[in-house]
């Protein structure tokens, strides 16, 4: 299995507050309990590792709506390999890494509040506007030496401002001083130019598939 998978899936279940993972012989399995995403099905192998006879194999299994499925290869590759029933989300993923070091935190934005706290594992980033109102947030879950950042997001008012670039530096500061020293995240095309700015890199593509039933495949959001 891929290391840098293993080390998503266990950095985004304390993240989540998802069930510990059961190992597969294809990857990993995670029990989410949410009525859209009640469980996750990860394949743990990447790129051209990654062999249409197992995609199928997993996707034929699920029978139950709510059911996602990562793989780390392109959606063009991948989506012709699902039958029916499976939504593809359209927009790919990355899978990124970068090297985590403890330098000093970055200087809070002008105009802007800072909050972070910890609890059950999980750093946690607020940054508010002079009024209170929420303009940028992150979260990183450390699981030893490797830590997973995620949910990390800008309101659309307060976006070209720098606040996603400070909410990464302050995640990835706070997981070094805990002894992570390699960050992991699944990112978005709009995200990536902003964690390839700050040194992270592509390790493979993401594919986000969701069961929907055998009859009817409809658009889902998922993360």
């Amino acid at each position: 299995m891929n290391e840098i998978v293993r080390a998503w899936v266990d950095g985004w279940v304390v993240s989540r507050g998802a069930a510990p993972p059961v190992a597969e012989p294809w990857g990993y399995t995670v029990d989410v309990g949410q009525e859209q995403h009640v469980t996750r099905h990860v394949l743990g192998m990447t790129q051209e590792r990654v062999e249409e006879a197992t995609v199928r194999k997993v996707a034929e299994a699920v029978t139950g709506a709510g059911v996602w499925l990562k793989v780390f290869a392109e959606p063009a590759r991948v989506a012709p390999w699902l039958g029916d029933g499976w939504w593809v989300d359209p927009e790919p993923g990355y899978l990124m890494s970068a090297p985590l070091t403890p330098v000093p935190a970055p200087p809070v934005p002008d105009g802007y509040r800072l909050r972070t706290w910890s609890r059950g594992g999980v750093t946690r980033v607020l940054l508010a506007d002079a009024d209170g109102a929420w303009a940028a947030r992150g979260q990183i879950a450390p699981t030893g030496t490797t830590a997973v950042a995620d949910q990390i997001e800008t309101a659309p008012a307060h976006r070209r401002r720098g606040l996603g670039r400070f909410v990464v530096r302050t995640l990835a500061h706070a997981a070094a001083v805990r002894g992570a020293e390699t960050g992991v995240l699944a990112g978005t095309p709009e995200g990536r130019a902003l964690y390839e700015s700050l040194g992270w890199s592509v390790k493979a593509g993401l594919t986000s598939a969701k069961f929907t039933g055998r009859d009817l495949a409809g658009s889902q959001d998922g993360d």
